[in-house]
């Protein structure tokens, strides 16, 4: 007669079918229900040669992309359009692409790359986003 065994499992069994049934699809995933945006550069991106997937895995490549990612990241000046930046190293030279919010910063993020490696080494090749 008794359909649970135990009344842990049958309280069990309630609280899992009330969370999921209670829960709206879209919100279960963290949409709100608004149609998601393309990101900003998404359309340079697919014009651009270079990209991250293509830089070599030479250990000292990796090592100069991540050292201009920590002084670009320290820098809490800088935006997050600027933090987010891609950096591509392929045998000591150094491409940076992507938005930024102004000149200045387009600018500062160069100087932070430079930073780490010799300024002629440094292809800037940010956009100013508008």
């Amino acid at each position: 007669m008794n359909r649970f065994r135990s009344p842990l499992l049958a309280c069990a069994a309630t609280v899992l079918a009330g969370c999921f049934c209670a829960i709206p699809p879209a919100t279960a995933f963290g949409q709100s229900g608004d149609t998601q945006t393309a990101p900003d550069n998404s359309r340079q991106n697919q014009q651009h040669n270079d990209t991250a997937d293509n830089q070599p895995n030479a250990k000292p490549d990796l090592q100069t992309t991540a050292r201009i990612r920590r002084a670009i990241i320290a820098d809490k000046n800088l935006s997050t359009y600027a933090h987010n930046v891609k950096i591509i190293t392929s045998n000591g030279a150094v491409t940076l692409k992507g938005p930024v919010k102004s000149n200045q910063e387009k600018q500062q993020v160069a100087s932070d790359a430079a930073s780490v490696v010799s300024a002629d080494k440094v292809n800037n090749q940010l956009t100013v986003k508008q």
